[in-house]
This record gives structure tokens, C-alpha cells and sequence, in this order.
């Protein structure tokens, strides 16, 4: 009786992303307008800007990320924009930029969310997207912007003694602000391995 040969391992080919279904600007704010009734910023005068309510936000983010025609999979970065000097500038102080991409398609788009200076938070998006956990830290570190649901919304370039946000420019430039005690981030330690499963046992 003979012993069966092994298998050789067989090589599968990716399925090659059809990049005919790139979506045009025009075509990805048609996508967002008839769902969410988004209008473009007329602001961004060369890419896809789009505005968006804090109140839609988690809403649009989850569809720009699973709606198949757009897959948009990765989330570039969060900025903070702050128009205290900007020219004629008539609304909110404040914005959140959403900088998106497609891995699939190629396609960009940009989520932009007003945020008044009185009420200056809008919702984390951190369980939509996981690096949006350290750009939230970021930018509320630097404006002074919170993002409520956020689960360690600790400074992240600055100390933790630090008081002001530099980007805010509210606190007098010259001053500095000396660190008197090292932060242990015992805190965030015990965060990531709670969210790895593991069990934390606190000392009395």
C-alpha cells in the first residue's frame, strides 16, 4: 500500500482591486448628500470636504467606513482647526477635521464638524476606528476639544501637569510650565491589558 504523497501548497492569486469603480468627488458627495444630507465646504476649494454635525458623525463615519461603493477603511488623521484670526470668519471657533482614504479604491474624503467655543466636544469615534484614540488625545491635548466616550482622554505631547491647550493659545506664551512629578501611566497600562483580556488585581 502506498503512503500518499503531501500536498504541494497551491498559490492563489489576490483578487485584484477593480479601480473602474473609483468614485469621483462629485460622485462621493452625491453618495453622503442623498443619505445624510451633507453639503461640500465650500472652503476646500481643491479636494472633498464635507460638513457634518456632531450629532451625525458617529452615523456617517460607520457608513463611510462599511457602505461597499465607499470602503473607506483607514482613517488618515484628526485635525483641530481653531478660526480665531482667520479673515471674516462668522461661525464656530472651532472644527474637527476627518481626513479619510480607501485602501480599495483610492478615493479621499474629509469630514469637517463645527464645534462651538462655549460646548467644545463631539463624540469619540475611537471603537470605529482604533488609531482615532490616539488622534483624539492629540487634538483635545492641543485645543482643548473633548471627545466624549473617549476611554483615556490623557495629554499626549504635553505634560499632565500642563495647564492650557497650546493651539487654544490661552495660556501666556512666555510662561513655562515646569513638570514636578512624573506621570507612572500605571492607568493606561492597566487599560491595555484589561482591553487584552487580562485581569488586573488592584493593590490596597
Amino acid at each position: 500500500m502506498s503512503t500518499p504523497s503531501r500536498a504541494e501548497p497551491v498559490a492563489v492569486a489576490a483578487t485584484p482591486v477593480d479601480l473602474s469603480v473609483r468614485l469621483t468627488a462629485d460622485a462621493l458627495l452625491e453618495i453622503v448628500a442623498a443619505r445624510f444630507g451633507l453639503v461640500r465646504d465650500p472652503a476646500d476649494r481643491w479636494d472633498l470636504t464635507v460638513r457634518c454635525s456632531a450629532d451625525q458623525l458617529r452615523d456617517v463615519v460607520q457608513f463611510l467606513r462599511d457602505d461597499v461603493r465607499l470602503r473607506m477603511d483607514m482613517l488618515l488623521d484628526i485635525a483641530g482647526v481653531d478660526y480665531l484670526s482667520y479673515p471674516d470668519h462668522r461661525e464656530e471657533r472651532f472644527a474637527v477635521v476627518y481626513l479619510f482614504k480607501s485602501l480599495a479604491f483610492n478615493h479621499r474624503l474629509a469630514l469637517k464638524v463645527m464645534v462651538d467655543e462655549t460646548d467644545a466636544q463631539v463624540p469619540s469615534i475611537h471603537d470605529l476606528f482604533k488609531i482615532a484614540d490616539w488622534h483624539e488625545r492629540e487634538t483635545w491635548d492641543q485645543f482643548g476639544i473633548v471627545f466624549s466616550g473617549h476611554p483615556n482622554l490623557k495629554r499626549l505631547l504635553n505634560h499632565h501637569e500642563f495647564v492650557g491647550h497650546p493651539l487654544r493659545k490661552d495660556y501666556p506664551v512666555q510662561k513655562r510650565q515646569k513638570l514636578s512629578v512624573n506621570d507612572p501611566m500605571l492607568d493606561q497600562l492597566v487599560l491595555r491589558l484589561r482591553q487584552n483580556g487580562y485581569t488586573v488585581l488592584e493593590s490596597t
